[in-house]
This record gives structure tokens, sequence and C-alpha cells, in this order.
């Protein structure tokens, strides 16, 4: 899935075992694309588990992770940008709260849906100027 920001740039589907990095497109919106290659959005399936590492340290503290964590590509229904992770403490987030230079590579396709998993929501933080 590739945020609907990401629409007008040419995409193609995440691979297993390739290493993505997060890029902010000239729309703004942050995605991922495979280094080398910025121009490309990179689109995850719902539920594709990832490593996650370069974590922001803002979103460290939030999220209660360290610089690395194992997430869950996600679907956020509120918001203006839909696509996010879940993190296995069941704190979202959403990839504009990644920001740029965050390393990613799938580590499972899909994962078990769990029984049940309390969320938490992060805050949406405005980019600095």
């Amino acid at each position: 899935m590739c945020d609907y920001s990401l629409e007008m740039y040419q995409s193609r589907p995440a691979v297993k075992g390739e290493r993505y990095q997060t890029v902010r497109f000239p729309s703004g919106s942050i995605g991922f694309a495979a280094p080398g290659d910025a121009n490309t959005a990179v689109c995850m399936a719902c539920d594709t588990r990832l490593e996650l590492s370069k974590l922001p340290p803002e979103l460290q503290r939030t999220a209660k992770v360290g610089d690395t964590a194992i997430v869950t590509f996600i679907h956020i229904e509120h918001g203006l940008h839909h696509d996010g992770i879940r993190f296995d403490n069941g704190t979202e987030a959403n990839l504009q709260q990644l920001g740029s230079g965050v390393f990613g590579m799938i580590v499972d396709d899909l994962v078990e849906k769990p029984e049940r998993i309390e969320v938490t929501r992060v805050r949406v933080l405005e980019p600095a100027e």
C-alpha cells in the first residue's frame, strides 16, 4: 500500500530481503524508497513485518522503543496520511513521524492477527521548519 499522496510517483511493491530507506518525496510525504532510487515509492502490503533502524529519538521515547524495532505495516484510518506502523507494544505512528533516513527491511510478509491488541495513539508532530 502506498499513501494516496504518493500516487503521482512511480511505485513498485516491496520485496523481501531488500533494504529500504524513508525519504521525503517532492509532495512533502514520507515514504519508503530503495537506496539509490529515491524517485520510486516502494509500497508495503498491510500486515507486513519490518525491522526498522535509526528511528528518530522523539519516536523512540514516545513509543518506548530503541533505535531498532520490529513493526507491522498498517493502514491508519484517521488523519491526512494513512500509511503507518504498529510497534509490538501496540503504539501506532504514521510514516510522517519516521521522517527521512529510517532504514527498513521486511522480516515477514504477513503476521497472524492477535486476538486483542491495545493501541496507543501517538500525537502527530508537525515537521520543524
